[in-house]
């Protein structure tokens, strides 16, 4: 599978942090107590900032909204997105740091400071954006419950987009305090701004509260603008969507030797949103996330590409 070049402009706002992979760790050890672990890597990680590297390694034009801290960690992530980062606020805080365990049976483990992403401010963000260079585009926004600062004013963004004709996609990632009733209706509120809903499969169910992802999908994709599209990713099933013309598409991901699944997710988003982009119809865009999250789960280091899988 080959990537044209998108027509539309691509661009991603939102939490771009450091994050320290170690693993695999079984069980979990006992305060204390030292364990050893096989594998180690600090990477430049967050939602946004993943989604971007795959654009970036796909050679894709795309735009990069966030911040830093104030310290050598906030340098190092600027540095890694070049040119896209010279706008980006450096916060008078340190650097978020997630640490990502992972363990034997795929599931993941995380420790994160709080840091600078709460500081991602509407104000700031208005500073970085050209809404004319961007018009016609996709703005995918995600890490909504780490952005503090921004995620109370995203009515002020969604109505930035609105009057440069950007359509949403949204990602929200997971409350830190789980899906509380309140967290949903805040979420439904946000809906209804936006084009496209990319969230994982228990996102999905607890967002739309039902223990069935296709019913959920029905469900959230009312909610959406007019024409607009739910993605539930299902991890190694694949993904699934549907569009306001009741078409729902099931492709499956391909079987590769998993290496690490931390941001697989965000790299869908990147191939889904670039299909989209280049003009693909729905269940092709779909392949295309699933091909680039397969690509890159499989490989170490990890590799952002639309070739065979590993």
């Amino acid at each position: 599978m080959t990537a044209m070049p998108a027509s539309r402009p691509l661009a991603v706002v939102g939490n771009v942090n450091v994050d320290l992979i170690l693993g695999p760790c079984a069980p979990w050890p006992q305060p204390g107590t030292e364990v050893m672990v096989e594998h180690d890597e600090l990477r430049v990680g967050g939602a946004a900032g993943n989604t971007a590297l795959a654009w970036a390694a796909l050679d894709q034009p795309h735009q990069i909204f966030a911040n830093v801290g104030r310290d050598a960690f906030g340098t190092w992530l600027k540095d890694a997105f070049g040119e896209r980062a010279a706008a980006w606020i450096t916060e008078d805080a340190s650097t978020t740091l997630s640490v990502g365990i992972t363990h034997p049976n795929g599931e993941r483990t995380f420790l994160t400071t709080t840091g600078h992403l709460p500081r991602l401010s509407w104000a700031s963000l208005e500073r970085m954006m050209d809404g004319e260079e961007l018009s016609d585009g996709l703005l995918l926004i995600c890490g909504s419950f780490l952005t503090d600062s921004l995620t109370h004013d995203y009515g002020k963004l969604f109505d930035w987009a609105d009057r440069h004709e950007i359509e949403i996609a949204l990602d929200t990632g997971w409350p830190l305090g789980g899906w509380t009733r309140e967290i949903k209706e805040t979420v439904r509120g946000w809906l209804r701004r936006c084009r496209y809903l990319l969230l994982n499969e228990v996102e999905t169910r607890s967002l739309a509260e039902t223990e069935d992802v296709g019913h959920g999908i029905e469900q959230l994709q009312v909610l959406l603008k007019p024409g607009g599209t739910v993605v539930a990713k299902l991890g190694a099933n694949g993904a699934m969507a549907k569009t306001a013309q009741g078409e729902t598409i099931r492709r499956p991901a391909r079987h590769v030797s998993v290496i690490d699944t931390i941001g697989a997710g965000d790299v869908f988003n990147a191939g889904f949103l670039l299909g989209i982009a280049t003009g693909q119809d729905l269940a092709r865009a779909v392949d295309y996330g699933n091909t680039l999250a397969s690509r890159a789960v499989s490989t170490s280091p990890r590799r952002y590409e639309f070739g065979e899988p590993q």
